[in-house]
């Protein structure tokens, strides 16, 4: 059965602001009972999300670790391949869709308003759409 995939449409080109949706996300989901991966576009993006899960709220934090650290974390950070055990929402930030998507029950994609960013999720998006997977978009305003 093919993922159900929500594209959150962020309404600035701001990395920061998209590594902060990203952040509400895991711990929303985290507090629904998944279990996460998170593919960063790269390792500096990674370590910033790191960081970021630590920090984002002033009286708790998301458990977490970078790929390949020990330890069984409920989200998983990478950035090279598909994660090591089995995870129930992929939270994708490269800009093509991961050729392992299929092994998730929910994909999250996080588009903020630069050119690069939304013509990859265009192109995502018909993608995802052949691959027969449910889809939707959710306008994040004031964000």
């Amino acid at each position: 059965m093919a993922p159900r995939v929500s594209f959150y449409v962020v309404q600035h080109g701001d990395p920061g602001q998209r590594l902060a949706i990203v952040a509400r996300l895991a711990d929303k989901a985290l507090r629904q009972g998944y279990r996460i991966h998170i593919h960063a576009g790269d390792e500096s993006q990674a370590r910033a999300l790191d960081e970021l899960l630590w920090t984002f709220r002033p009286v708790s934090f998301v458990p977490h670790a970078l790929a390949g650290e020990p330890g069984d974390q409920p989200v998983a950070i990478g950035w090279q391949g598909a994660p090591a055990d089995e995870r129930d929402l992929l939270i994708n930030l490269q800009p093509g869709v991961p050729g392992f998507f299929h092994q998730f029950q929910r994909v999250a994609e996080v588009v903020t308003q630069d050119p690069a960013s939304l013509e990859a999720q265009r192109a995502a998006w018909r993608f995802y759409r052949q691959q027969g997977c449910e889809l939707e978009k959710h306008d994040l305003r004031g964000v």
